[in-house]
């Protein structure tokens, strides 16, 4: 039996991860751990197979306090859980970044495309990446996730904000788009994998095939039971706030992984 400890208390991955592991009963022991007003020194990592890193700053706006906390939180707390790890015999850390960190709102992501982050939550994703790397040796194994983005029931951020418009709306916008995402399922079910057979690297999980805004949006009808049809009504409302606005980039824009699923461990040299 695998022990699991999982940072981020009320986590929504993280508590999707505990229940899905729980449908294996004798493979896996998984823990909890709160972060919030709490330091790693308080918890005991001996024993443990892999820590599943989850606890983080997201869904913020962003402000001239929030640097230092993006800072103290997605970086430094994330790599002192990883230092105690290393020094406590933990054989897998597994370190939950953020496709955020190549900066992009719409375009392409390769293999050959350089991360470079324009959000205080990106670059303090991207640090905390380079460090934590920087650990990782024989016996001592660095999984990096940079998942795009995680929708399912109670998805918090743009997933939310898209099942509000979703659910108000007689209809689905019939606009084509295409973005790289993950359900709440297939990162779940991705995440045993690497648990399973753990490898340093950085590991991009991801649906098998960019999905359109409009097809999300069905299913978000879909779950609460609602009638489904399309539109092409709002259109060119959509194409104005995609040339225009940051936000309809994000919601209606193009923006996909090609090719990518895994890549080497970032250097921390790299950035400076």
């Amino acid at each position: 039996m695998k022990r699991i400890l999982i940072t981020g208390e009320d986590s929504y991955i993280g508590t999707h991860l505990e229940a899905y592991l729980a449908r294996f009963p004798g493979d896996y022991a998984v823990e909890t751990l709160a972060m919030k007003g709490h330091t790693p020194g308080e918890y005991a990592f001996r024993g443990a197979d892999a820590i599943v890193h989850v606890a983080a700053i997201v869904h913020r706006k962003e402000t001239a306090e929030t640097p230092a906390l993006y800072e103290t939180v997605n970086c430094d707390l994330a790599y002192a859980v990883a230092e105690q790890a290393k020094r406590e015999g933990v054989k897998q850390f597994v370190f939950f970044s953020s496709m955020s960190v190549y900066g992009k709102v719409t375009g392409t992501i390769t293999k050959d495309t350089v991360p470079a982050p324009d959000t205080q939550y990106g670059k303090s994703k991207l640090q905390a990446e380079r460090r934590i790397a920087a650990l990782a040796d024989g016996t001592f194994r660095v999984t990096i996730l940079r998942p795009p983005m995680v929708f399912g029931p109670g998805a918090k951020g743009n997933p939310a904000r898209l099942e509000r418009i979703a659910n108000r709306l007689p209809f689905c916008p019939d606009f084509e788009n295409r973005r790289s995402m993950v359900s709440i399922d297939t990162l779940c079910e991705a995440l045993k994998g690497y648990i399973d057979a753990p490898r340093s690297g950085v590991f991009f999980p991801q649906e098998a095939a960019p999905l359109s805004t409009a097809d999300l949006m069905e299913r978000m009808r879909r779950a609460q039971n609602k009638p489904v049809r399309r539109s092409k009504l709002l259109n060119p409302a959509i194409r104005a706030l995609r040339r225009f606005t940051r936000a309809g980039k994000k919601a209606f824009g193009d923006l996909t992984y090609e090719d990518l699923f895994e890549l080497p461990l970032p250097k921390e040299e790299a950035d400076k």
